[in-house]
């Protein structure tokens, strides 16, 4: 069985709580939820099961508190997200402790995660000091200022992959727009959103400004959703959920933001160089053990170098290390259910004549058994429009695909329902350009991975991987505020 770490009773707590108006907040009822180690399968704490009374009293903290943080001038509400990135920064090493602990994943890369909240949160920050719209008009004597405005309460819905990083995402920019937050934590990680939120409240951020909810989705997440007082919907999520979220807040004409799946394609070119493809289709395929919605879960291979390349990546993969220290490649799958799916879903795979070249596999001998691990798993002879080759694990699985040419390479990468990511492997200009202008994805990357946002940069895809909004970057900004047109109109012969 694979050691837990100590943790202080401040950031291992006995039951995830909520947190309104700028406090702790149990439930009335005490209904509580079990998260469960996925490195061990142990109870690390229980967690806080909300309702609809609990998810009423943050929205009702979020209105009084929103009117006052929305007239602050944005310039001032940057300067405190400023230190609340810097608070944050003070403790990245109490956070990334808890997110391993929550999420099985290594010391390092839960560090690694943490910095990239703290580098999103100053990002956003510094937009604080330029949250301008434009001027301009064609007609003599009128004066116009596009200017942005705060919708209001913005909902928003997070998933466990990366805790702290998805926290940071959204939290940041809904919040320089003047927006005040009622956040729903992902149930399996937490304990992030609220020492987020208590360390938020350490930084200066007002009461009521930053709410937090436990609990489950199809309960206060689905309220959170349908309230006529949440202006903004921003979802991270499965397309299966957002679909649902789309039509709910669509009936009330809500402002929806929506992060959805990916099966995201990774092309290796006959002239590739193979050491650098197999590093990052290893990468894509299996860091973070997979649960990434930008994972290349894809491979998709040129016969010219296709048994060159299987043979390669096969014997990388079989020495990928498994565990959660930071001498190990991937960790465990978030949850027993999670595992579960992924082995179903092999299973069928193999019963429709896909052949499983490594893994497929849970890990069961002793330092494994307890946890939720999944060995790194390689199929081939899964064909386009079988199931394996259309839905998105969200695991350490990745299939391999031989094709002919550029054109069948193109042409596979564009058949899936999802378009987030794509990356190919070449060293011909003229491919790699045809490839990112003509490949079906919100993200192309040339001879690196699938992976790998920068907080200045739009995040989104195309078809079933979202709806059209990206965050982060600057573009983020326009799914938190309004547009609003000042005309002014003055008379020069009253001067």
């Amino acid at each position: 069985m694979v050691a837990a770490q100590d943790f202080s009773p401040f950031t291992r707590p006995e039951v995830a709580p909520n947190w309104v108006d700028g406090r702790v907040s149990q439930t009335t009822h005490g209904r509580r939820l079990e998260k469960r180690s996925p490195a061990d399968g142990t109870v690390l704490c229980q967690v806080t099961r909300s309702d609809g009374v609990d998810l009423e009293a943050a929205i009702s903290a979020a209105e009084r508190a929103q009117p006052s943080w929305g007239a602050m001038p944005a310039v001032q509400r940057g300067m405190l997200l400023h230190d609340l990135a810097m608070a944050l920064r003070a403790r990245r090493e109490e956070m990334a402790e808890l997110v391993a602990l929550e999420t099985g994943k290594s010391h390092r890369e839960a560090l690694g995660e943490t910095d990239a909240a703290i580098a999103q949160g100053l990002f956003m920050a510094g937009e604080g000091q330029r949250l301008f719209g434009r001027t301009t008009s064609a007609v003599p004597n009128r004066h116009i200022q596009i200017v942005r405005k705060p919708i209001g309460i913005a909902g928003l819905i997070i998933a466990a992959n990366t805790p702290i990083a998805n926290v940071a995402w959204k939290v940041f920019p809904a919040l320089v727009c003047g927006n005040s937050v009622v956040l729903k934590a992902a149930e399996d990680t937490p304990p992030t959103a609220w020492l987020f939120a208590e360390i938020s409240a350490e930084a200066g951020i007002p009461p009521g400004v930053l709410n937090v909810v436990q609990g489950l989705g199809a309960e206060v997440g689905a309220a959170l959703v349908a309230h006529p007082k949440v202006g903004v919907i921003s979802f991270t999520g499965s397309t299966a959920v957002g679909r649902q979220i789309a039509a709910v807040a669509g009936e009330r004409l809500a402002r929806v933001s929506l992060e959805l799946g990916g099966k995201n394609p990774l092309v290796v070119c006959d002239d590739a160089d193979l050491d650098n493809a197999e590093q990052w289709a290893l990468l894509s395929a299996f860091s973070n053990a997979g649960q990434r919605c930008a994972a290349g879960s894809r491979i998709i291979v040129f016969d010219a170098v296709y048994e060159a390349f299987r043979e390669r990546l096969i014997a990388a993969t079989q020495q990928l290390r498994v565990g959660p220290s930071d001498d190990d490649d991937l960790g465990p799958v978030i949850n027993e259910r999670q595992l579960n799916n992924m082995l179903a879903a092999i299973e069928t795979a193999e019963g429709h004549g896909a052949s499983v070249l490594v893994g497929g596999k849970r890990l069961d001998d002793a330092a494994h058994g307890d946890g939720f691990y999944l060995a790194p798993t390689l199929i081939e002879n899964v064909a386009p429009d079988d199931e394996l080759s259309k839905i998105e694990l969200f695991g350490p699985v990745a299939t391999l695909y031989r094709v002919p040419d550029f054109n069948a390479a193109l042409a596979l990468a564009n058949q899936s329902p999802y378009g987030l990511t794509a990356a190919i492997h070449t060293r011909d200009l003229n491919r790699a350009t045809e490839f990112c202008h003509h490949v079906k994805a919100g993200v192309a990357v040339v001879n690196a991975g699938t992976y790998g946002s920068e907080p200045h940069l739009p995040f989104g895809g195309f078809k079933d991987s979202g709806n059209g909004s990206r965050e982060p970057g600057p573009e983020a900004l326009d799914v938190y505020s309004e547009l609003r047109n000042i005309s002014i109109t003055s008379n020069p012969d009253r001067i």
